[in-house]
């Protein structure tokens, strides 16, 4: 019986997933330049030694290096930057960009480390590590690591820690909310689908946090969940997430929630992505 009903709630979350379908800011569209996209492998990290990860980095066409830019990253980034995905994030820049609905804006699109194998072994990924994780070796990394390569392109990035944004999903959402928590002076955009705020490596303690920590971190959050969303030995994903708005409304915060009816899946969280945007930086966008 139990594993009859597990089958049926993951048809629903299917059935539920298909109802989420990109718009017209998730495709290309007439008139629109199209950023530059640059790929790039670093194996040189001092805070996940050992790790090699692929990174791209966005650079919208109407960028111009007088003024620096505002920035968003993207953990588990070869999930949003593929402009024909399920996610197209770099085409939903273009379009906002071009329609002045987000600010110039900066794509860090970062993949999780993993340890190469040896000898012909299998790599090991180091994704729940850095992700999962409370504390700040993430955060840490992003500003002491992967800000002076993008700088190293030539990139200059607003100093401004309202003009930076962190983005994931499941376990690299509950890590975007982490970088952010840990350092508000750098980080003070959110946006966590399906976050994994439950205990995979103790997340689950962020509500109570939320509700203790005074005064107010200066953070904008947006959270997205689906209702048929993941239930096993690590928590109930729906929920973490309820809990976790639900402590946000409590404490103040600057956020939104939005429950769908979409299991573990990013479809929901894309079909909103172009008015996440608006809504994130819509006291930047003029």
């Amino acid at each position: 019986m139990h594993r009859l009903f597990t089958l049926f709630l993951a048809t629903a979350a299917l059935a539920a997933d298909r109802e989420y379908v990109l718009g017209p800011d998730s495709q290309r569209q007439p008139g629109v330049p199209a950023g530059e996209v640059k790929n790039f492998t670093f194996a040189e990290s001092k805070v996940f030694p050992g790790t090699t990860r692929e990174w791209s980095l966005y650079v919208p066409r109407q960028y111009a290096q007088e003024k620096p830019a505002c920035l968003m990253v993207f953990f588990d980034g070869p999930w949003y930057a593929k402009a024909d995905g399920d996610i197209r994030a770099t085409v939903v820049m273009d379009n906002l960009i071009a329609k002045k609905d987000m600010p110039v804006t900066i794509g860090l699109f970062i993949a999780p480390g993993v340890f190469k194998g040896v000898d012909g072994g299998k790599d090991r990924s180091n994704r729940s590590f850095e992700y999962d994780s409370l504390g700040d070796a993430n955060a840490r990394f992003l500003i002491e690591e992967m800000l002076p390569l993008v700088a190293a392109q030539g990139v200059k990035i607003t100093d401004d820690p309202a003009g930076r944004a962190v983005c994931g999903l499941s376990s690299s959402g509950i890590a975007a909310f982490t970088v952010a928590w840990e350092k508000p002076e750098h980080f003070r955009k959110v946006v966590s689908w399906i976050g994994s705020f439950t205990n995979i490596r103790g997340g689950y303690v962020y509500p109570p946090l939320l509700r203790k920590t005074k005064p107010v971190k200066p953070l904008r959050i947006f959270l997205q969940a689906g209702s048929a969303d993941l239930d096993n030995l690590h928590g109930n994903w729906p929920l973490a997430n309820q809990d976790m708005a639900a402590a946000l409304k409590f404490a103040g915060y600057d956020y939104k929630f939005e429950l769908g009816t979409g299991g573990h899946s990013s479809k929901h969280g894309a079909a909103l992505l172009p008015d996440t945007l608006r809504w994130l930086w819509r006291d930047h966008a003029k």
